[in-house]
This record gives structure tokens, sequence and C-alpha cells, in this order.
């Protein structure tokens, strides 16, 4: 029988269909879940009376083995008054994380908000039902 060589791409299509080990326990990654979470939700619109993780402008939410923690995140309108400020707002709010080593958030646009994106409880508060 003749083995076929694998290929440098064929490893790294192998590679990267595999789960990912990640060095922090399940228990650990919840527990940072649920605080990252709930630190988000003390960031508001100063134009809209609901936290932004319910209106959905959070996106993605990535944290590194070594708990540098790197969000993108979106605004209701790309012309929105606190755009050069909201991201540090949510830096600062990831940081009083404990374990956090460092936190950025990245403004993206794609793809656009809309009220669909919006929790339940913020649809309540807001009267959109």
């Amino acid at each position: 029988m003749t083995e076929t060589p694998v290929s440098d791409s064929d490893a790294f299509a192998e590679a990267w269909n595999e789960p990912q080990k990640s060095a922090l326990s399940q228990a650990e990654l919840d527990k940072l879940t649920d605080d990252l979470i709930e630190a988000l939700k003390t960031v508001f619109d100063p134009e809209i009376p609901v936290d932004i993780y319910e209106l959905g402008l959070i996106y993605r939410v990535d944290v590194s083995d070594d708990r540098d923690v790197v969000v993108d995140m979106t605004l209701t309108a790309p012309g929105c008054p606190v755009a050069g400020e909201m991201p540090g707002w949510v830096q600062d709010a990831v940081m009083k994380v404990e374990g956090v080593r460092s936190a950025h958030a990245n403004l993206v646009f794609d793809p656009p908000w809309d009220p669909s994106k919006m929790s339940d409880e913020a649809k309540l508060a807001l009267n959109m039902f």
C-alpha cells in the first residue's frame, strides 16, 4: 500500500477544522463570559436608555488564553455622536472584569445594525413591541 503525502494546505485544513483547545477551563470561561456580559451591560448609548449589549451592538467577544479581550462592536448609526468615545467606554468596562489582562474594542459596520438585533428586553424598554 502506498501512502499519499499530505500537503501543507491539507494539514492546515485539518488543523483548522479541529476544535481549538483553550488554556482556560470551561468553568473559567463560563464565569468570564458572564462577567464580561455584565460589564458590557454597564455601557449605555447616551441617546438610548438601554445598554449596548441588549441593543445588540456587541457582535463578537474573543478571549485569548492570556485573558486578552477583543470586542467587535457597532453603533446604531455610523454618525453617532459618541462614536469616538464608546469603544473606550467598552474597553474601560471590560478592564474592570477580574482577571482580564487587556481589552480592545473595534468598531465595525458590517453587518449594519438594525432594530432586529435588539433583545426582547431592549424592545420592551423602548416600547417597540
